[in-house]
């Protein structure tokens, strides 16, 4: 196993500690199938001592390094909705690839996440964010600029030339527009997830 590490390439060996996370059988400070607080914690001091590009986050080692980022996407890993959940898992995954990340089903994932959050706020599993944040803007009092800025954003992934109706076109997508739209999502939710609580609105 030492040998491996040494030889393998760069990207093998941040895939073999991301392994070791994820599969640590002696591990007792997490549910089974979740990560290694302890060992993600000490690889992020070691590799923010040593300058790397990369931390852990949610389990995933991923090419972001803000403190305050990280806090925010893996607040957004761990809220009590199973769909809001599992697009920003999907979302961190698709980031995260060193082999072949996809950034724009990366961002599709992001802002899907946002759309099954509201669809919890407002009680409609069928509402498009748009039409979702009509609604979560009276529920939750959402300032109207930020509901304006989150419109902005669907209508960018989703229009003739976004994201969700042109999947299978080219276009000028890269690392820096997956990461955006992750960490704001990430905090988009976590403040509506704050702001339903303190109008005492029961999330579904």
């Amino acid at each position: 196993m030492r040998n491996y590490y040494y030889s393998a390439k760069w990207n093998e060996v941040y895939d073999f500690v991301e392994f070791v996370a994820n599969n640590d059988p002696f591990d007792t400070d997490t549910e089974e199938g979740s990560h290694s607080l302890e060992f993600t914690g000490l690889c992020n001091v070691i590799l923010d001592r040593e300058l790397s590009g990369y931390r852990f986050v949610g389990g995933r080692i991923a090419e972001v390094t803000g403190k305050e980022e990280i806090v925010e996407i893996e607040q957004a890993l761990q809220a009590p909705f199973a769909p809001v959940k599992a697009h920003f898992e999907r979302a961190l995954a698709l980031l995260s690839d060193r082999k072949s990340p996809d950034y724009r089903n990366s961002i599709k994932e992001s802002i899907s996440a946002v759309e099954a959050v509201c669809r919890s706020i407002t009680g409609d599993p069928n509402a498009t964010l748009g039409r979702a944040l009509d609604k979560v803007e009276k529920k939750v009092r959402l300032h109207p600029a930020l509901k304006g800025a989150f419109d902005k954003l669907y209508g960018y992934t989703s229009s003739a030339d976004g994201i969700r109706h042109a999947l299978l076109e080219e276009t000028e997508l890269d690392f820096g527009d997956a990461k955006f739209m992750l960490v704001s999502c990430s905090a988009f939710v976590n403040y509506l997830i704050l702001m339903s609580s303190k109008a005492g609105l029961k999330l579904r």
